[in-house]
């Protein structure tokens, strides 16, 4: 029995890693030099569990539905569900004030509105968690960039430069501090050794809970 492979990211990564997405889709991060004959045999032994990421994230309960950006729907901020408002009257196309406030002429542009806005504040937020983490091991790292990232929360790169995505600004903020702390943490440990997960748990003794939450509904975490 095979499985479809359904992407194959190549990386000057040194070992083969597979990864179910929120969409059940199976990705596969190869080093440059590895065989897609090797790719194959990798998926073939963890087929049985490939299988079974594939089959929770397909009969998980259906809480995620597609936006429409129409007046009352929700979205997250910080953890939290806030109604979209669409208004007449503002200064600017898009507000918050424990509610998002659209203008109505800017309905057809809310998706890129409102991720430019998770943007701006997932960048405010996280820097300022980097920061406040940092700070408490000694931490030195070069420089914080916000992305598109739809399968990878966090990623730390070999020149100290940490990576997060948007989305993560829908979660709650121990959410958030889980996935910081985990990227500050490859900056003293490459690999998920176990002196790795020593430094999580040292900076963040409940660790289990926010990796949980994020397991569990990271998919709810998009628009």
């Amino acid at each position: 029995m095979t499985l479809k492979i359904d992407k194959i990211i190549r990386s000057k990564r040194k070992t083969i890693a597979l990864q179910v997405t929120d969409d059940a889709t199976l990705i596969v991060r190869a080093p440059f030099d590895v065989s897609e004959e090797t790719i194959k045999k990798v998926v073939t032994k963890h087929i049985r569990w490939i299988e079974k990421k594939k089959n929770e994230v397909l009969t998980r309960d259906p809480h995620f539905a597609k936006k429409e950006f129409v007046n009352g729907e929700g979205f997250l901020y910080l953890g939290k569900s806030y109604q979209l408002y669409i208004v007449n009257e503002q200064d600017t196309p898009l507000k918050f004030n424990n509610g998002f406030f659209l203008l109505r002429d800017y309905q057809p542009m809310a998706r890129q509105l409102l991720i430019s806005w998770y943007k701006e504040r997932a960048y405010e937020k996280i820097s300022e968690r980097v920061q406040w983490y940092a700070q408490k091991r000694g931490f030195t790292y070069n420089k914080i960039s916000i992305t598109n990232a739809n399968v990878r929360w966090g990623s730390c790169s070999h020149r100290g430069n940490l990576n997060f995505s948007w989305r993560l600004i829908m979660a709650p903020l121990s959410v958030i501090d889980y996935v910081v702390v985990h990227e500050l943490a490859h900056l003293e440990q490459k690999n998920h050794s176990k002196a790795f997960w020593n430094i999580v748990k040292m900076l963040m003794p409940n660790y289990e809970n926010s990796r949980d939450w994020l397991k569990n509904n990271g998919y709810l975490l998009r628009l």
